[in-house]
């Protein structure tokens, strides 16, 4: 059976891409599917942020030919795990949840590297390009984490 596993930020051109990039290469391809998605539907199949893509680039991760998307409710019918990156992401999420099942599903993603934390990943888009490769090792961190309880 596959577990499928989303990724989410605001815009989903930023850090969610990234997560879904990284989490991919360090999970089979054959058990897992990993997918990112935005709360806010500004980028819509648009590719990743250039700075992003780059970054990945430099880890030797392809992210280029992803397409940005909204979450929608459906995702919670589809998806075994959502990841999100910071507290606006959580609520925009939860209050689409129709019920506990839905609400249990969704988690902080930096939860996993420091339990109930709920330390956020910040967005790397206004900032600077070493914004993006904070970013990408905390990322990284937390997708180790998932990738080892995964499997």
């Amino acid at each position: 059976m596959m577990t499928k596993i989303l990724m989410v930020c605001l815009g989903n051109i930023c850090r969610s891409p990234l997560a879904e990039g990284i989490l991919k290469y360090k999970l089979p391809k054959e058990n897992y599917i990993v997918d990112s998605a935005g709360t806010a539907n500004y980028h819509t199949n648009k590719q990743p942020d250039s700075r992003s893509i780059a970054v990945a680039k430099t880890h030797g991760l392809n992210i280029s030919n992803q397409k940005a998307r909204q979450f929608t409710v459906n995702d919670f019918d589809v998806f075994d795990f959502i990841y999100v990156m910071d507290q606006t992401n959580y609520q925009n999420v939860i209050k689409l949840a129709r019920n506990d099942a839905d609400r249990n599903k969704v988690e902080m993603l930096l939860n996993v590297v420091y339990p109930n934390k709920n330390f956020e990943v910040p967005d790397p888009y206004y900032g600077g390009e070493q914004g993006f490769e904070n970013v990408y090792q905390m990322l990284d961190e937390a997708c180790n984490i998932i990738a080892e309880k995964l499997q």
